[in-house]
């Protein structure tokens, strides 16, 4: 019984390992073995001990549970996948803009007719109950207003975009797409495997396809890197190989990792009194010692915080309970990331939560991995190569374009955040 690791057993395996345990357990002393029978299943089939040990233990226990059909692992296949946010966001605004009834129904109708890569066949591919919890996730409610229920974006999601709005367009020179006060830094971390690559090529429909593409992702490397209106910032690139093969790359960047990535590479490599573009990455938001804490924050540091401050609390009060007295406050965190940058004479500027589409570099990293992907032959020596190629493909006038394009996108949200505002403003009557 030969498996991969990690696959989960058939029924007739599970069967299989019980079966021939009982056997063992009967006839052991013909054998003249001084194994138990759980080693010797497990020699005989090739299986882990723990496996043996599991099965048998969860038979003992209920003799049903080898009918269980196994959960497949990792994210369901029909989640939704990020790169819906920016039409799902679109979508939602218009009807809003527009007036019109929006339901769960009607936007997984939408994300279907608009995902041209994912089958129509299946309810499933965009689940209502799926779609509502994605839709929380990303920052949406559905609310009753004052004549209608209607589904739009939570409060501080919107106030966090207009903050972020207001300080891009404060940048520009008399409104100007093209010239700003100060010089803006995009920056950000992304990933690629060994075996990405593009899954539909040209064949012969009588011979079929012949590339076989590895099973798995393969290796993978990170890239941090940053870009301007001019290009990618010189000497900022840093590309490192991955110690994990799954899960997210923000599993493998840490804060200490990044702020010395921002003081040695990007720093010296950018103008004077920048402002730096950045996400809300949890490496990016480390609190600085001089920082209030927040709620993330221990109990133990909220309380010498709030005893500081000469704040009534008691001893015995309960994190809940020092948050809440926290919450009563309006001091801004502070970051350490921040301070570097002050300290060099830069500004730190974080894009509003879920919104990929207000990062140029985003862009720019697809064009990358489109790239990498035309070329790849499913080794790491390859990709170091066509990575080098790739980064090459991304120009001036790429960046350019896309900043611009950028811009547009900003000068449409700030409008719509008005039309919206005004409505809602109209409709409450007061």
């Amino acid at each position: 019984m030969q498996r991969s690791k990690g696959q989960s057993l058939t029924y007739e395996e599970k069967r299989s390992i019980i079966t021939l345990k009982s056997y063992f357990d009967r006839n052991k002393k013909e054998f003249g073995s001084k194994d138990t029978s759980v080693q010797m299943v497990s020699d005989a089939l090739e299986v882990g001990l723990g496996t043996v040990n599991k099965i048998m233990s969860a038979y003992n226990k209920d003799p049903k549970s080898i009918d269980d059909i196994p959960q497949p692992r990792g994210r369901p296949s029909h989640a939704i996948d990020t790169s819906q946010q920016e039409i799902t966001r679109s979508y939602i605004r218009s009807a809003n803009m527009e007036g019109l009834h929006i339901t769960l129904e009607t936007i997984r109708d939408y994300l279907k007719e608009k995902s041209s890569n994912r089958s129509d066949e299946s309810d499933e591919l965009f689940h209502v109950s799926t779609l509502a919890r994605t839709l929380d996730r990303w920052g949406f409610e559905f609310g009753k207003g004052t004549r209608t229920q209607h589904l739009k974006e939570k409060d501080y999601i919107i106030a966090a975009r207009h903050r972020y709005l207001r300080k891009m367009k404060n940048n520009r020179i008399n409104n100007s797409d093209e010239n700003t006060i100060r010089p803006e830094i995009y920056l950000d971390e992304t990933y690629v495997n060994k075996n990405h690559s593009n899954d539909f090529v040209w064949y012969s429909s009588e011979d079929g396809p012949w590339i076989q593409k590895p099973t798995g992702k393969g290796e993978r490397l990170i890239i941090i890197n940053a870009i301007t209106k001019n290009g990618w910032v010189n000497n900022a690139k840093l590309v490192f190989k991955s110690t994990r093969k799954t899960g997210d790359y923000h599993g493998q960047m840490n804060g200490e990792l990044f702020q010395k990535w921002f003081r040695d590479k990007l720093i010296p490599n950018i103008p004077e009194n920048s402002n730096i573009i950045l996400d809300n990455a949890s490496y990016h938001n480390v609190l600085s010692e001089s920082s209030p804490p927040i709620p993330q924050s221990s109990k133990a540091r909220i309380y010498d915080w709030l005893l500081l401050n000469k704040v009534p609390c008691n001893p015995d009060c309960l994190k809940a309970e020092l948050i809440e007295i926290l919450n009563k406050f309006t001091v801004s965190p502070i970051y350490i990331i921040d301070e570097i940058a002050q300290q060099f004479g830069h500004k730190i500027i974080r894009t509003p939560p879920y919104h990929p589409e207000l990062q140029p570099i985003e862009i720019c990293w697809g064009v990358l991995k489109n790239e990498v992907a035309r070329n790849c032959n499913f080794t790491m020596e390859n990709l170091l190569i066509q990575l080098e190629y790739a980064f090459e493909k991304v120009t001036k006038e790429t960046c350019s374009k896309i900043i611009k394009k950028v811009r547009q996108v900003e000068d449409a949200f700030w409008k719509g955040d008005q039309i919206i505002d005004e409505k809602n403003e109209d409709l409450s009557g007061n």
